[in-house]
This record gives structure tokens, C-alpha cells and sequence, in this order.
């Protein structure tokens, strides 16, 4: 790990001398993807100065114990003691940050969210979800744009498609598809009995257009009047579009903008993304479907996750979290979950890794 440790700090001064050069500066594109590289190498390069100066302080240390004798060698100690521990520390960050990437976490999420089980109450909770993740990407810095949106009579999602752009949103979102459980008492429920509902949200890798060639010939492509709740049509002319990719069955429709151009853009964008997570899925030989691992069938028994609004507290399933703070949570503060996954999967690859 050392020689290529010292292998990236060179790299990253010649990345950092790089950026200082009016040429690339001038150079957009250029500057963009230095300056990438840069954000990349800085958190191992710091790190790993960090580990060679402590492991300095920790001989001296050692070699002052030797020497030291009543209160004195206490204090060495205790320096030793630190030293070791900054040293174990480093190591192991440096470790987690060296494993190889995964190739999408740099890429923009396309998400879907649904209501699943419970009726317009699941509908409801898809637009809680929705809002929760609207909160957070503003807490992150992130662009959130909506793509498409059904929306269910009471005011609540059928479905709901929106694209996140920003750094390292699926890095920090990868961990959201499946079924999420709301456990509440419906505005509906007229005896103020908690019923339990579901969502379902799918994350998908936004895919660029060189990454999926989608053949023409391979597309139908219906367009219709746009419709609200109820089924009120509420455009004058057929600007929705429905696309089926026949080879895949998927199908994607889009009808929130008033042009037929743009929902055939949008379409097709959220198209390309679920090509491209089926075709990596198929790579990546667990391929039952990563993304119906995500969503399931959308039944409560599957959930990842259980927002209970009595207790106020908010259980991720799959790594035992229980954190009651529900309301914090809705409210778009999600870093202690977040956290939390990216943590349990960080330790599952070092201890694969071996």
C-alpha cells in the first residue's frame, strides 16, 4: 500500500501544479476533469501525509519512553497510546478509500417513487417521500428536477420521476431503492386506527447517451391528451408520450410538459438510465434484478425501511439503525441514516477485500 500511496501523492502534485496553469484554466472542459481528479486524490493524499507524520511522532515518542521515568514517561504513554490509535485510524480510512469505485457513484440518480400498498394512503406517503428527498438534496447542494409526476386524486404520487444532479448523489443515494413502510393514521381513517401503508423507490444511474445506443426500430412510440387526478384531461392536444422498448418491455410515459418534444426527451432520458441498470445488473451476475430487488412487488413485507409517525422513529432493516426522529427525517435530514448505510457497506467491501 505504500508504494502506491506514494504513487498518488506524486500524481497528486502534478494535479494540483496541473490546475495552476493558465491553459487549463482557460479550458473549461479540461479544468473540469483536473479538477474531478484533484477532489479524488486530496482525501488519500491527506490521509496518507497524515499516517507518515503520525508514524514519525510515534517513534520519537517510543524512543522519548525509553529514555523517560516518572510523570514524564506517563505523558509518553499516553502520546504512544494516541500515535497507535491516529495510526490504526488512517490506516483503515485509507484502506476504505483505495477500494475500487463503484463506476456509478459519480453519476446523477434518476429516481422513481410510487405509491405501493395501502391505496391513496401509499400515494400520500410517496409525496412525503418525495418531499423528504426534495429537503435533502437542498441540504446537499444538489439540482433537483422533476421529470414527470402522476398525480393521485387526494394529492399524493402514483408516480413521481425526478432527476438529482450534483456530487456524489448516487454515492450518497444508491442505498435508497426499496420498499419504505409508513405506519400512521391515515387521513382517511375516520376511528384514528395507525394503518400501515408502503412506497417503493427505485434509483437509477443517470446514463449518458454514448453509454446506451437505444435503436430507433426498436421503440413504439404513443402520444395522447396529458390527464391530471381522475383522469381530467387537462392539455388541448396530444403533447403526452408513452415509449415502449419492445426488446426490454420497458415502457416510460411523460406528459407534464406542455411539448410533446420535451416529454419525449424526458422519456427517453429515463429510459436510457433503466437500460443501462438492467445491462449492468446482467454484467454484474447477480442479475435477478437489482432493481426488483429495490422494489419487489412493492408489498410490506419486503420494506427496508419503517417510518412510524407514533413513536416518532424512523428503522432501517437492513442494518438494525433506529433513529426517533422521524419529523428531522421528512424534514430532509437524512445524514444519520445515510451515513450509517454508506458506513455498513464501506466495511462489508474491506472485509471482502480481505
Amino acid at each position: 500500500m505504500l508504494d502506491r500511496l506514494s504513487s498518488l501523492e506524486r500524481e497528486f502534485d502534478e494535479v494540483e501544479s496541473r490546475m495552476a496553469n493558465p491553459a487549463v484554466i482557460a479550458d473549461q472542459s479540461t479544468y473540469s476533469e483536473v479538477a474531478k481528479r484533484y477532489r479524488e486524490l486530496e482525501a488519500v493524499v491527506t490521509r496518507s501525509r497524515q499516517l507518515r507524520s503520525r508514524t514519525d511522532d510515534l517513534e520519537v515518542a517510543r524512543e522519548m519512553l525509553s529514555d523517560s521515568s516518572g510523570d514524564d514517561r506517563e505523558s509518553m504513554r499516553h502520546e504512544v497510546d494516541a500515535a497507535e490509535a491516529d495510526i490504526a485510524r488512517l490506516g483503515d480510512e485509507l484502506r476504505a478509500l483505495m477500494l475500487p469505485k463503484d463506476p456509478n457513484d459519480d453519476k446523477n440518480v434518476i429516481l422513481e417513487i410510487r405509491g405501493a400498498e395501502g391505496g391513496e394512503e401509499a400515494n400520500l406517503f410517496a409525496r412525503d417521500l418525495f418531499e423528504m428527498y426534495q429537503a435533502y438534496a437542498g441540504r446537499m447542494g444538489w439540482r433537483f428536477e422533476v421529470l414527470g409526476t402522476d398525480p393521485s386524486d387526494m394529492g399524493g404520487f402514483n408516480e413521481v420521476t425526478v432527476l438529482l444532479k450534483g456530487d456524489g448523489v448516487y454515492s450518497r443515494m444508491k442505498h435508497e431503492g426499496g420498499v419504505h413502510r409508513v405506519q400512521r393514521v391515515p387521513v382517511t381513517e375516520s376511528q384514528g386506527r395507525i394503518h400501515t401503508s408502503s412506497a417503493t423507490v427505485t434509483v437509477l444511474p443517470e446514463a449518458e447517451e454514448v453509454e446506451v445506443a437505444i435503436d430507433p426500430g426498436d421503440l413504439q412510440i404513443d402520444v395522447y391528451r396529458s390527464s391530471g387526478p381522475g383522469g381530467q384531461s387537462v392539455n388541448t392536444t396530444d403533447s403526452a408520450v408513452r415509449i415502449t422498448h419492445k426488446p426490454s418491455g420497458l415502457v416510460v410515459a411523460m406528459q407534464d410538459e406542455k411539448s410533446q418534444i420535451q416529454n419525449r426527451a424526458k422519456a427517453l432520458q429515463v429510459l436510457r438510465s433503466r437500460l443501462l441498470k438492467l445491462e449492468q445488473d446482467r454484467q454484474s451476475a447477480d442479475l435477478s434484478d437489482q432493481r426488483r430487488d429495490q422494489v419487489g412487488g412493492g408489498g410490506r413485507a419486503e420494506k427496508i425501511r419503517t417510518y412510524n409517525f407514533k413513536e416518532n422513529r424512523v428503522s432501517d432493516h437492513r442494518i438494525n439503525l433506529t433513529v426517533h426522529k422521524l419529523d428531522k427525517v421528512l424534514a430532509g435530514e437524512l445524514d444519520d441514516v445515510v451515513d450509517a448505510l454508506v458506513a455498513d457497506e464501506r466495511t462489508r467491501r474491506l472485509s471482502e477485500d480481505g
